[in-house]
């Protein structure tokens, strides 16, 4: 199987989330109103690092954290052949009048963020969404959706694939480039 081309190192990973709690503080002076959600499955992973790091820079400072599954949102779930296995979804709050902050690994078209906006109707009307991935895949966008707050932008062609790697997952924190689609990913 190929290695894949190291984007980003275990070592700069932690920077690169320390980074993101920082602008995330610099943008939202009234943590209280902010909810923080990651999408099911390995957004929750980046939204669990996020969600440690801003607590241990604030303190005791409340603010909404909850999990987002999306499958039976998403545009594709009656179209494939076999069933899209379900995560669960872990919100126990409204968020009407609050500032959520999308949370997963990739942006890439956008369609993963389109059907987690619409999940997250059920909760309330926000004040407004943000978005805040890891890597934001800039080509090939379906939809009109942007990265607010991002550790790396990569502009790799359609049949490359980039994966985020987590310690507690696979091994060891980092982000990887891959010519071409892997296998079991």
């Amino acid at each position: 199987m190929e290695e894949g081309k190291i984007i980003i190192s275990s070592e700069r990973f932690q920077l690169t989330i320390l980074r993101l709690c920082h602008q995330i503080l610099e943008n939202h002076a009234h943590i209280e109103e902010l909810c923080i959600i990651g999408i099911q499955e390995r957004g929750v992973l980046l939204a669990d690092r996020i969600r440690q790091n801003l607590q241990f820079m604030i303190g005791s400072q409340p603010f909404d954290y909850g999990m987002l599954d999306i499958t039976f949102y998403r545009d594709d779930f009656r179209r494939r052949e076999i069933p899209i296995k379900a995560s669960s979804t872990h919100i126990d709050f409204l968020i009407e009048n609050k500032n959520v902050i999308l949370v997963d690994d990739v942006l890439y078209t956008g369609r993963t963020v389109h059907a987690a906006m619409s999940a997250i109707q059920d909760f309330g009307r926000p004040l407004k969404i943000e978005m805040l991935c890891m890597v934001d895949r800039r080509f090939n966008r379906h939809f009109p959706i942007k990265a607010d707050y991002f550790g790396v932008a990569v502009d790799a062609l359609d049949e490359a694939y980039v994966k985020v790697n987590w310690k507690e997952k696979d091994g060891e924190d980092e982000v990887r480039l891959y010519s071409g689609r892997i296998n079991n990913i």
